[in-house]
């Protein structure tokens, strides 16, 4: 009897060998869940549906985007956090990710210990464009503006905790100067009333701001990027007159803690190639992006970066979200 239990037991043991590592190999084997914290439309779905087209051609199962909206993102993140950690709900990973970590005070998961990292898809610059109305024309003239009418000048963003936001933090502590924060539900929403100057100026994602800008809506002054940006090379960076002035936008995937090692190399390998295919590349410059293929590790470092740099920017700020 004690034979046969052991001769048992070996053979479940080498069963498991065979069917844990099979089933990693397999992957994926039925559709795959994308949350993205942002509105159908935007630069974020953009690229996470022209993204996800390609991962479903390649693997041959449906990658579903799937838009959760709210609290700055932090909506799908919590849903991807919770959900299994089998390699079948991903999370778009984008700055706000990094961001909401010591802006909101309560949120119920820690992202960096949370989630696994899986591959960097591109990074995108963010743009400073101002009212026409506004009597400047260089990132110089508008910080001596500022300076010669504290408080009186307004900025928007598309929500608290964005990038958008964010980058006008940023650009007010190293710059000194006072401007007044005004939330929108998106970048779209806002451009009516920086059109019409009751709002000045928005440090929005390149796609929208560089629509508006050559439509004569407003007026283009800098680029957040260190240098400037390849789709935009007229447009001088923020950092020639602002030295040190940076921030770029990372878009990339994760995953709940404790995913396959497997599939996050079997998804990372995929993103690698993809970012290879000259007609992919194609349609993310369309949306101003510049590919970034990254290990796994890589990418997580650059999102603990992130995530400590705008700490500090937060801090600096004194804002926070309950």
């Amino acid at each position: 009897m004690l034979r046969f239990l052991r001769a048992t037991s070996l053979g479940l043991i080498c069963l498991l060998s065979l069917v844990v590592p099979s089933s990693a190999a397999d992957y994926p084997n039925r559709p795959v869940r994308w949350l993205i914290g942002f509105a159908a439309g935007g630069p974020v779905d953009i690229v996470a549906r022209i993204m996800s087209q390609w991962l479903s051609d390649h693997f041959g199962q449906q990658f579903v985007v799937e838009n959760r909206t709210g609290s700055g993102g932090n909506i799908a993140a919590a849903a991807a956090i919770n959900s299994p950690a089998d390699g079948y709900t991903l999370l778009f990973v984008a700055p706000n990710n990094a961001i909401s970590t010591s802006l909101y005070k309560k949120l119920p998961y820690d992202f960096l210990r949370d989630t696994t990292p899986v591959a960097s898809i591109m990074q995108l610059t963010n743009m400073l464009v101002v009212s026409n109305a506004m009597p400047v024309k260089t990132v110089k003239e508008f910080i001596d503006y500022c300076k010669a009418n504290p408080g009186k000048i307004s900025y928007a963003s598309s929500g608290n905790g964005t990038s958008v936001h964010m980058s006008a933090e940023l650009f007010k502590a190293m710059t000194k100067c006072e401007m007044q924060h005004v939330p929108y539900r998106g970048s779209a929403i806002a451009f009516p009333d920086i059109i019409s100057n009751k709002v000045q100026l928005i440090f929005d994602n390149l796609p929208s701001a560089l629509e508006q800008a050559r439509g004569g809506n407003v007026r283009a002054l800098g680029v957040t990027s260190p240098q400037r940006w390849p789709g935009v090379p007229d447009v001088p960076a923020i950092a020639e007159t602002v030295p040190g002035f940076e921030s770029v936008g990372f878009y990339g995937i994760s995953a709940p803690k404790g995913t396959p090692p497997e599939v996050i190399e079997a998804l990372n390998k995929a993103v690698g190639e993809a970012l290879k295919d000259p007609k992919l590349v194609a349609r993310l410059a369309e949306v101003g992006g510049i590919p970034k293929p990254m290990a796994p590790a890589e990418f997580g470092k650059l999102v603990a970066d992130e995530t400590e740099k705008w700490r500090k920017v937060v801090e600096f700020a004194g804002v926070s979200v309950d």
